[in-house]
């Protein structure tokens, strides 16, 4: 079992850091952007390939609330501005919309790839 202190998640970056240290050690590797994140739950950066294996998300509560809507803008403003220009108005909506406290948040897009890529996977804590 992977423990993820969710104390410790103030942000994108720190949940990058928090679960790789989890998997890996200090200073482990397991995704830095929701791509690389997605193929590292699939196995094979530290998981294992061939066993089950539980994430668990202590005081996910608390991280909730730090990857919530103002995470999320902060985010999505990060992809606008590195993006290809054909994204911008898909992300601006997005943005907009993050602003007025509605759709997604950063905590639900990680979420949402436990349970789409390794199902079972994440147990809430």
């Amino acid at each position: 079992m992977y423990v993820v202190d969710g104390v410790e998640v103030g942000s994108l970056e720190d949940f990058w850091r928090v679960v790789g240290e989890a998997v890996n050690g200090p200073g482990g590797y397991f995704g830095r952007n929701l791509d690389a994140f997605t193929d590292c739950l699939r196995g094979g950066f530290g998981t294992p390939d061939d066993e089950d294996f539980v994430f668990e998300w202590r005081d996910h509560e608390v991280s909730r609330r730090n990857l919530g809507y103002p995470e999320t803008v902060r985010q999505l403003e990060l992809l606008l501005k590195r993006g290809h220009p054909s994204h911008g108005p898909a992300l601006r909506e997005r943005i907009e919309r993050a602003r007025a406290g509605e759709g997604d948040t950063v905590f639900d897009w990680l979420v949402e790839i436990f349970n789409d890529e390794v199902p079972g996977v994440l147990r809430l804590a």
